[in-house]
């Protein structure tokens, strides 16, 4: 029988662990200690994610946590354990798979709600298949600075506590040095874990796990006319369209939307191979390993209605009959534009959806992917030019006549709102519009010198990332264009 760790051998970190994935039974995970490393180090940490779990700050660079982190040490009170699920990868079916390097220590009762705490890179699990169950320097590093840029962009997410590097060899496409990702979310359930149980007959587990879900994150499905699990459905492809339509909106490509990748809460996670938009591509394909571009930027809103579709086959056994999963997947149709809209139009400055802002929005679209418009250096420039000259924009187009046709049908609807106010509008246009995003090139220099030792490039890099809205003196190498070497980094799965 799995239990808790003894207290007598291990780290009291006098956080309130409540194991309640593991109460589900073992036929959701198998027990599962991380694999010490050795001579761990520091790479990074974020306080505020600290301050979510309850811990202290200065303890967090203490050689105890370093060790605990890393999985050298065990945590009193904790269940580690790497659960079991199934999924589709680029479109197929890839049949059973689960936490391949991933170890969920628990889950501590935080004073803002639950939060699973989990290791990634903590050694082979019974479904590492034919993986090393490690992770790498370049890949933890940016999960890490990712998710907390994401966070402050105001994008749902799992967070990073700390990044712990060790030496020890790991084999990729060359020989690099392992480390390990401490990721927290309130929960790791993904699409495949309903698809793992949905194939293998156990309709038992699936509607256990369906109850669980329901009762901790999704009550009010209880209280919908019919089916829970219809709701469930309908309620999760909610906030997966909201989450898509934020990654659009600040042009960000997940790229590797399987559905054992695809979060039951509508989060963000396993940040693998990503980018944000450098110059503006519909068709952009940021997974080198995605030679078909399932995953490409304009596909995501389709893929993620492919994964929920997928997602409610899984839950067909729970409900009356495939209408029901037909019906609460039908929203989506609609939510997702919609969503995407409002996103738009917040970054447009204007305050509410009206006629003919679909094609306003459109047009400029258009006009950006011809000439190759930086993505984020745009937007920014025009939050400025609204209390002030359009020449710096003007200056990212080629066709500028068309621009200023275009322009001018802006600045026209931004006037048209009631009580306009240029400052003010300016005011809101700069804080949905990022000054910093996570560049794949930002990273890239964070990295080489992070194994080099040096890991004051990615303290500096996070600190601008946390607060991607403001313009930080001695920063602004990190708003600026990308160098030309920037579009020839590959990111691949291997990442």
């Amino acid at each position: 029988m799995n239990r808790p760790v003894d207290m007598a051998a291990s780290l009291d970190l006098g956080l309130p662990w409540n194991n309640r994935f593991a109460q589900l039974g073992e036929a959701f995970y198998s027990h599962r200690p991380p694999t010490p490393l050795p001579s761990p180090h520091w790479v990074g940490t974020s306080p505020a994610v600290a301050d979510l779990l309850g811990l202290d700050r200065a303890w967090l660079a203490s050689p105890a946590a370093l060790d605990a982190f890393t999985g050298n040490l065990p945590i009193a009170g904790t269940q580690p354990l790497a659960s079991v699920y199934s999924g589709h990868q680029f479109g197929h079916w890839a049949g059973q798979l689960g936490d391949g390097r991933a170890i969920l220590l628990g889950e501590v009762d935080a004073g803002s709600g639950p939060q699973e705490v989990q290791l990634k890179g903590a050694g082979l699990t019974p479904y590492s298949r034919m993986g090393d169950g490690r992770a790498v320097l370049r890949s933890s590093i940016r999960e890490f600075l990712c998710s907390e840029a994401m966070h402050a962009l105001g994008i749902p997410t799992s967070r990073a506590l700390c990044v712990t590097g060790s030496p020890a060899p790991v084999r990729r496409e060359e020989i690099e040095t392992a480390a390990v990702v401490t990721r927290v979310a309130p929960s790791f359930i993904r699409f495949g874990h309903f698809e793992h149980f949905s194939h293998h007959g156990l309709h038992d587990e699936l509607r256990q796990l369906a109850d669980y879900v329901i009762d901790r994150f999704y009550p009010a499905c209880r209280e919908v006319p019919g089916s829970a699990y219809a709701a469930l459905l309908e309620a999760v492809s909610a906030r997966t369209a909201g989450m898509v339509a934020q990654w659009q909106a600040v042009g960000f490509c997940h790229g590797v939307m399987n559905t054992d990748n695809m979060s039951i809460l509508g989060l963000t996670i396993d940040y693998g191979p990503f980018q944000f938009l450098d110059a503006f591509n519909p068709g952009h394909i940021c997974n080198h390993s995605d030679t078909g571009g399932r995953y490409a930027y304009n596909r995501q809103p389709n893929i993620a209605y492919w994964n929920l579709f997928a997602l409610g086959q899984a839950l067909l056994p729970l409900m009356d009959d495939q209408q029901q999963a037909l019906d609460a997947l039908e929203p989506y149709k609609a939510l997702m534009p919609a969503a995407l809209q409002r996103r738009m139009n917040d970054k447009l400055g204007l305050t509410r959806v009206e006629d003919g802002d679909a094609d306003l929005t459109e047009s400029l679209m258009k006009l950006m992917a011809a000439d190759a418009v930086d993505f984020t250096i745009f937007w920014r420039r025009l939050s400025h030019a609204v209390a002030g000259p359009i020449e710096s924009v003007r200056d990212l187009f080629l066709q500028r006549e068309v621009f200023d046709t275009w322009a001018t049908r802006w600045r026209d609807r931004l006037q048209s709102q009631p009580g306009f106010d240029a400052a003010a509008t300016q005011a809101r246009m700069l804080q949905t519009n990022p000054n910093v995003v996570l560049r794949n090139h930002l990273g890239e220099i964070a990295i080489q010198r992070a194994k080099q030792g040096d890991f004051s490039e990615l303290a500096r890099l996070q600190n601008a990332l946390e607060h991607p809205f403001e313009e930080l003196p001695g920063q602004e190498d990190l708003a600026a264009f990308p160098p030309d070497w920037a579009s020839q980094i590959e990111i691949s799965c291997s990442s």
